[in-house]
């Protein structure tokens, strides 16, 4: 487990992100845009602008390093990698490696020769979980990784994520603005309203016994549960 005791943002006078919170197995981080998802994945990513104030008491029993200890999937898989190099040549360690990675993500081999335009956006998205897992991290971040995906696509990406945690072993905080996927994919949710924690738990609890409008207002927009879904 990791303890955010408390990862405060500051821009001037306004208070950006003022909030604590554990990462166990599997944490959901959720909130509407603007809520403070992004400033807090960059906080434990040390990538902070200069032009913010920040106080960050993060306590956890490995040392939180940046492409080591940590890996991290961005939610705009298309812009994470050069268009002009072919995926081996992106690759971070041995590729040995890359060829266990690929079979548990249910990529062929074949696609570390192509260049990433020619991959679709459900293997593009599983390269880049691949390339954030080859150092083999204790903490994977993932900011909105299923955003631009259909749904079939979202469906396999959160199967394949369970999956390898279950295989690999690592903590997992996964930031999202739909709780339809925290649910599936996350033991624990915190909700994010304004910079700050607003309500967090145990995720069945949070669905079944919400204490926050703002947080069953989430759950309510969550599109599978929509009226026309059900």
């Amino acid at each position: 487990m990791i303890a955010c005791n408390k990862i405060y943002i500051k821009h001037k006078k306004s208070v950006l992100v003022d909030i604590g919170f554990d990462i166990k197995s599997a944490t959901a981080l959720v909130g509407q845009s603007g809520s403070g998802k992004s400033l807090t994945l960059k906080a434990l990513l040390g990538l902070l602008p200069r032009s913010l104030d920040s106080e960050l008491d993060i306590k956890s029993d490995f040392e939180l390093i940046r492409g080591k200890s940590i890996g991290f999937v961005p939610q705009n898989a298309f812009t994470a990698l050069s268009p002009m190099s072919i995926i081996k040549k992106q690759w971070i360690g041995d590729m040995k490696n890359a060829y266990e990675l690929f079979e548990m993500t249910g990529l062929d081999s074949g696609l570390l020769e192509r260049f990433p335009s020619e991959l679709s956006g459900g293997q593009l998205q599983r390269v880049i979980i691949s390339i954030a897992l080859a150092p083999k991290p204790k903490l994977l971040l993932l900011d909105e990784p299923t955003t631009a995906l259909d749904p079939n696509l979202r469906e396999e990406i959160i199967k394949i994520l369970i999956q390898l945690q279950q295989k690999i072993g690592f903590l997992m905080l996964f930031v999202t603005h739909d709780m339809s996927i925290a649910k599936k994919l996350c033991d624990d949710i915190v909700v994010l309203k304004n910079g700050k924690c607003i309500e967090g738990g145990n995720a069945k609890r949070i669905f079944e016994q919400p204490k926050e409008p703002y947080t069953k207002e989430l759950i309510d927009s969550s599109f599978e549960n929509r009226e026309f879904r059900k």
